[in-house]
């Protein structure tokens, strides 16, 4: 048999099994609304140990059957997973420690969801990827530091999409442990961003400077040790999370002090519910090495009717002086107008990648 026509039997398949799946799945809520209202479990060990049982008697083959229950094994970890999501909400993942800002932003832009801690960027975004959590959030941008170029780095690289933007205020202040005074404070730990953004009140105060992994995390460790001239830069949300005294408030060093965050998901939202005028989409592409190419590719935007809210460049990893271009677009992701748009750029773009969707 050809190559094509066994391709095509395998995509054949892959249709039907997609449609099983979804039929499953909706079963899979069925039993997962049952078992929240009847308080039971969601793991029932028997009845899976049963179910693989049972269905590898319908495989024939010895040598597929061991592939079958791996199989089996995954589909039941999947709607388990989708089970605990229907009885306890999403988790959402982040970077840092419960009061970082990254959390207060996860928390503002997922009620009522169960927040998971991580301890990089990376990490956070593989919890996604992995589908340990269902949303990650992280920063991209502050109006103070510029861009994050370790998530914009992710955004090009990886396969998840944007599906929401937040922007939050950071007002940094000074926490220390509680009847601690300003003139007993010598040493100031925090994240170097945050640490960039206090410089002034830094410098000033002739502080020690120790940079640590985030705000809350600082602030952990200050609640948690036993040192009387430490002082930490952090929320007033962190001061109450870790019984800290807020000694200082707002000691940045400009008071618009703005961070964007982005919520990561496995499949991008399309949101048909809203306005054209509400909706944006982010786009990443590299363009091809000919005079004038990214100077075409700005034009064809600008000429199917879209307006960009911005554009930045980013050094590629992979190859040295070539960048790609992060683009947030005003418009409709789904539009005729986009479609077109999306074919006159690719005569002019080695890459061109979606990155994802959100409402303003």
């Amino acid at each position: 048999m050809e190559i094509n026509s066994i391709r095509e039997k395998i995509d054949e398949i892959d249709k039907d099994l997609a449609k099983l799946f979804e039929e499953r799945m909706q079963l899979s809520r069925d039993v997962a609304n049952y078992k929240k209202e009847k308080l039971l479990p969601i793991v029932d060990k028997k009845r899976e140990d049963e179910i693989v049982k049972k269905n590898c008697d319908y495989i024939k083959e010895k040598d597929i059957k061991q592939y079958y229950i791996n199989f089996m094994e995954d589909v039941m970890k999947i709607s388990k997973n989708f089970q605990e999501k229907i009885m306890s909400g999403i988790k959402v993942a982040y970077c840092g420690a419960e009061g970082a800002y990254a959390y207060i932003a996860a928390t503002k832009m997922y009620k009522d969801a169960k927040y998971i801690n991580k301890n990089s960027f990376q990490s956070a975004y593989n919890a996604v990827v992995s589908g340990e959590c269902d949303a990650c959030v992280l920063p991209i941008e502050n109006s103070f530091a510029g861009d994050v170029g370790e998530v914009m780095d992710l955004m090009f690289s990886k396969d998840l999409y944007v599906n929401k933007i937040f922007d939050l205020d950071i007002t940094h202040n000074l926490l220390v442990k509680k009847g601690t005074k300003l003139e007993n404070v010598k040493k100031i730990s925090s994240h170097p961003q945050a640490i960039a953004q206090c410089s002034e009140f830094i410098e000033k105060n002739n502080f020690e400077v120790i940079e640590d992994v985030n705000t809350a995390l600082a602030a952990k460790k200050l609640k948690e040790g036993n040192s009387n001239d430490m002082a930490v830069i952090a929320s007033k949300e962190t001061a109450s999370i870790y019984d800290l005294e807020v000694l200082k408030e707002n000691i940045n060093n400009v008071s618009l002090n703005t961070t964007r965050f982005a919520s990561f998901e496995r499949v991008i939202n399309e949101y048909e519910d809203y306005d054209a005028s509400q909706k944006n989409f982010i786009i990443v592409f590299t363009v091809k090495n000919e005079a004038g190419a990214l100077a075409k590719c700005l034009d064809i935007i600008g000429a199917n009717g879209f307006n960009m809210r911005n554009l930045r460049s980013r050094p590629m990893k992979s190859l040295i002086w070539r960048y790609f271009f992060f683009c947030e677009i005003e418009g409709d992701i789904n539009s005729k107008e986009a479609k077109d748009m999306f074919t006159a750029l690719k005569v002019f773009c080695d890459r061109l990648k979606i990155v994802g969707a959100y409402i303003s």
